[in-house]
């Protein structure tokens, strides 16, 4: 049976037509795609992502018809962008202030193989992070793998906020507690970014989250009691009467949920001692301890501090000295606003 063709916005469809179409999935996010608290949309940048099975391909046929929206790295050709791309940072290439169709827009390419990585592994926690929030899909992905990847990100993200969250808390308290997961570690939170960035993103957001997450919640009744989406309840109202079981054995389901890496960070970090212990004992000796949610939130911590890291120096060269320094400007700028 064929399914219906998606229906986006003008701007999105004419931004897109100036690109090479051999791309996999596309979704766009920030300020100016997604409502934030205390934000004029139109002021603001669109951040787009591309995720292409063929990178090489794909920036070869870009730069024959966007040669000027790279920085000096395009003159080494694209096979170098394309490795660049893949063997640094998070495995992002980025082409910043790029003016397009009367607004300015910044776009990343991944390959396909590495946002699915990051997805079920949280190698990096960077796109994965941006995926746990509302974003606007511009193009559905037709990738079996890469569709079951991106609802498995969301369950994970779900796992671990019950992980770090008391036996009660809010619905807000819970979407905040995801959002904030792959903001934990990053350095640009420190200086250059809003300090209420995330609360700014989930309140104007209530059923956008909702939407995402209600599927996931539903599934674990024998684990929290989440009574605005059991009650498929539309308002816009935050509810403050959501628990958890917090037991050990609660927090081991919880804990064997996790992606890969955040596994392996816990693995590591208990192992510190003379006694070498496997993941599946950690796991089970950490649901008993009473700092468990410390530790997870250090663990994603790290992981998110070094790819925050990795990233941002790469961008320097994807985006060329004048542009990270406009782009790093109007940042700080907005911080002090």
């Amino acid at each position: 049976m064929a399914t219906n063709p998606m229906i986006i916005a003008p701007i999105y469809a004419r931004i897109l037509s100036k690109f090479p179409q051999n791309f996999a999935f596309c979704f766009a996010y920030g300020s100016a795609v997604k409502k934030q608290l205390s934000k004029k949309q139109e002021d603001n940048m669109i951040d787009l992502i591309y995720c292409v099975d063929n990178p090489t391909k794909w920036h070869e046929a870009n730069m024959k018809e966007n040669f000027s929206h790279y920085s000096g790295l395009k003159y080494f050709g694209h096979e170098f962008v394309a490795r660049y791309q893949e063997n640094f940072g998070a495995k992002v290439y980025f082409n910043t202030l790029v003016p397009m169709e009367g607004v300015w827009i910044k776009y990343g390419v991944v390959a396909t193989k590495d946002l699915i990585t990051d997805l079920l592994e949280w190698s990096d926690l960077y796109l994965a992070g941006r995926l746990h929030k509302p974003v606007e899909i511009i193009k559905k992905s037709l990738n079996s793998d890469l569709q079951i990847a991106l609802q498995l990100n969301l369950q994970s993200a779900v796992h671990t906020a019950l992980l770090l969250l008391p036996d009660t808390f809010s619905e807000y308290e819970f979407y905040y507690t995801i959002s904030n997961l792959s903001y934990l570690g990053d350095f640009r939170m420190t200086f250059g970014e809003n300090k209420n960035k995330v609360e700014n993103i989930v309140r104007p957001q209530l059923l956008g989250f909702r939407n995402l997450y209600g599927p996931f919640i539903r599934t674990l009744t024998d684990y929290v009691e989440f009574p605005v989406l059991q009650e498929n309840n539309k308002k816009e109202e935050i509810s403050g009467c959501c628990s958890q079981d917090v037991s050990p054995l609660a927090k081991l389901h919880h804990l064997n949920q996790l992606p890969r890496w955040p596994q392996k960070a816990l693995t590591r970090f208990w192992n510190k001692g003379a006694l070498k212990q496997d993941t599946e004992d950690v796991l089970r000796a950490l649901a008993y301890d009473p700092d468990c949610d410390l530790i997870v939130g250090q663990c994603v911590r790290d992981i998110v501090f070094n790819s925050s890291a990795r990233q941002s120096i790469k961008t320097i060269a994807t985006a060329g000295f004048v542009k990270s320094v406009r782009y790093s400007s109007k940042k700080i700028w907005k911080m002090f606003s």
